[in-house]
């Protein structure tokens, strides 16, 4: 029986060997994440008998066109196996048999509800392409159905399995936990063993660029070029280079410039209003903003400098993010815990200074058994205005974000625009990416780790106020 042509670069190969049994491969387009995925399933598949192989991706149409159409997917790689007879492909129920019992089934995970119909799957080889497309509580779920049960691992393989391969790119709902869990853990190639309650498992980040995948630089030599071809620097960064440290294909990434948008702290003027904005959530993050809204006056930098913004301008000057530590994952606080922090944290920042209730998630109004959050909040001497849910609040609400971040690219300015300290580490790793919905463009994807821009679009649709200011202080 011949082996199919399966040829694997450098890289590739060094991923397919790794004893690491949970990898990221990829970050660059064209680095050859799709192929490896193909070919290791294969490979694994002929040399263990009994293999039970899943390859996702999110939408099963990106599942047919990228996996079992044209020269390299799975029909044309085993195009001589399935004429001998070895192979049989199931293209109605998605399956790809081996004559030795082992099986690669392809399989799409769209919805949240869908990962359920896994739940009795014993999955000895996991693979996921374009890790980013998925939630973190998608890929933690498939992950715990990874297990050999009553498998036989030949001896030199039994370190590797059960095993996952994963393959992405930067950008998508799913870049903030990925980048946490996989490429900001630990230098690339460094495998590290994860504590139980990660899996368990040794995870390792492969970067692969398109100088990694010497074949389509060969036979479409001017793919680099059509990359340089998307215009925005980020993008091309992005997509050539695989940087994770990047703004692209977000709903804010066109009108967002890190240098621009982040500023040192500085002295807030007594006559500017500082107010707070919330979002409320337990098994979810909860976020409190804390904004500075400029009156015109004239501010002092760190630099030296002075400079005056146009009146309204918001600052956002601190922040606390409710999170145990993980990517859009709470930390499961009561209400009255999260008032007592916040009004000692209010009474260390501003020493005195009127602190004025903000708008919040509407839903903390709502009464279980005649109580609310925002009753328990205020008995702690915190209290909110409710912000704006009225119909299209969700598309106006992106719009006057947009309108305010692109107002601080120009310069001079000539309208409101809003600007964040760069203390405010939570903000700058959230917002900024955020996607749009892929159904709904004129929104965000509500899946991804969204509760700082749901504050910050409370903020920015709050009704103006007329505030005199009593206290004075400055903000350290």
């Amino acid at each position: 029986m011949s082996n199919p042509k399966i040829v694997l670069h450098p890289l590739q190969s060094k991923a397919f060997t790794s004893v690491a049994t949970e990898i990221l491969y990829g970050g660059a387009a064209g680095g050859g994440k799709s192929h490896f995925l193909r070919a290791s399933f294969i490979s694994w598949c002929s040399l263990i008998d009994g293999m039970q192989a899943y390859l996702f991706r999110r939408v099963s149409d990106d599942l047919i066109k990228n996996h079992m159409e044209g020269p390299t997917g799975f029909p044309a790689i085993l195009s001589d196996w399935c004429d001998a007879g070895y192979v049989r492909i199931n293209y109605s129920k998605g399956t790809i048999s081996f004559w030795n019992g082992s099986k690669i089934f392809l399989c799409h995970c769209q919805y949240e509800k869908d990962m359920y119909k896994y739940q009795g799957a014993e999955i000895h080889l996991l693979g996921i392409d374009e890790l980013t497309h998925f939630t973190a509580s998608i890929y933690r779920y498939l992950r715990g159905r990874v297990r050999l049960g009553g498998l036989h691992i030949p001896d030199k393989f039994k370190h590797l399995f059960p095993r996952i391969l994963c393959g992405s790119n930067p950008g998508g709902l799913g870049h903030n936990w990925v980048k946490a869990a996989f490429v900001d853990l630990a230098p690339p190639m460094v495998i590290t063993q994860m504590p139980q309650d990660e899996g368990g498992m040794l995870r390792q980040y492969i970067p692969a660029k398109l100088a990694d995948n010497p074949t389509l630089l060969e036979t479409d030599p001017n793919y680099e070029h059509r990359l340089e071809g998307l215009g925005r620097p980020e993008l091309v960064r992005a997509m050539k280079n695989g940087d994770w440290n990047i703004v692209a294909g977000g709903a804010l990434d066109d009108v967002w410039n890190e240098e621009r948008h982040v500023l040192c702290p500085f002295d807030i003027p007594i006559t500017w209003r500082i107010d707070r904005s919330f979002d409320w959530g337990s098994s979810h993050p909860f976020s409190v903003g804390w904004w500075a809204e400029s009156d015109g006056s004239e501010i002092r930098l760190k630099d030296g400098s002075s400079r005056n913004f146009p009146k309204g301008t918001l600052f956002r000057i601190s922040e606390y993010y409710g999170w145990n530590g993980n990517p859009d994952e709470g930390c499961k606080k009561l209400a009255v815990e999260v008032a007592r922090d916040i009004r000692r944290m209010e009474s260390e920042m501003f020493r005195g200074r009127s602190v004025l209730p903000g708008p919040a998630d509407n839903s903390i109004w709502d009464a279980e058994n005649g109580v609310s959050i925002a009753d328990d909040m205020a008995r702690m001497g915190i209290r909110w205005e409710r912000s704006d849910k009225s119909p299209g609040s969700r598309k106006t609400g992106l719009e006057a974000l947009r309108r305010r971040l692109k107002a601080g690219l120009s310069s001079p300015m000539e309208e409101p625009g809003l600007f964040v300290f760069d203390t405010c580490r939570h903000f700058i790793r959230t917002v900024p990416i955020i996607p749009r919905d892929q159904r709904n463009p004129d929104d965000v994807d509500s899946k991804a780790e969204d509760h700082i821009y749901d504050e910050t679009r409370y903020r920015c649709l709050m009704k103006k106020h007329t505030t005199t200011v009593t206290t004075t202080s400055t903000l350290r």
